[in-house]
């Protein structure tokens, strides 16, 4: 099973060094019954990058969070077992756990299949973004927009070899 787990640039860096994404238990998001029913689709392709997308919102979350990191949303593709990522049966129907996942331990940086890690030119409009992230979820028209201008940037895709290059 593919799952998508959000971090930043400094969180990809300490699990290079560490050589493992955890420790667990992680949240991530996968295509899950409740992402499928949402996403109304059967193309694998596009659940799945329903599910990155869901991946990149939680890593924007993390930015906000987080004021040093660098203002670049990251998202690693790794393959864990059938069965090692479960979703919360109780939160199946909640709009804001769409596609998400735990998975129990920490997973091996060697198992990841991508990054996904926003370009450069994304910085000014993350930045922004993640600012303006409390705002939009107290209900500000304004600041929503901000936030959703985050999703006109597409993560670009790196082999998990260019991760050096990447938190370098």
């Amino acid at each position: 099973m593919r799952v998508y787990v959000p971090l930043t640039l400094s969180g990809l860096a300490e699990a290079h060094k560490n050589g493992e994404l955890g420790p667990g238990p992680l949240g991530a998001y996968a295509v899950t019954p409740a992402l499928r029913e949402w996403y109304v689709s059967d193309d694998i392709e596009e659940l799945e990058y329903a599910a990155l997308g869901r991946a990149a919102q939680a890593s924007l979350r993390l930015l906000a969070g987080h004021p040093e990191a660098a203002r670049r949303r990251v998202v690693v593709a790794v393959d864990v077992p059938d069965g090692a990522a479960v979703a919360d049966p109780d939160r199946g129907l909640d709009q804001s756990a769409l596609g998400e996942v735990r998975v129990a331990g920490p997973v091996l940086l060697s198992k990841a299949a991508a990054v996904h890690v926003d370009a450069a030119d994304a910085e000014a409009d993350i930045a922004a973004a993640a600012a303006a992230l409390g705002a939009a979820d107290q209900g500000d028209d304004d600041a929503q927009f901000t936030v959703d201008g985050a999703e006109d940037h597409d993560l670009m895709w790196f082999g998990v070899q260019e991760i050096p290059q990447l938190i370098g």
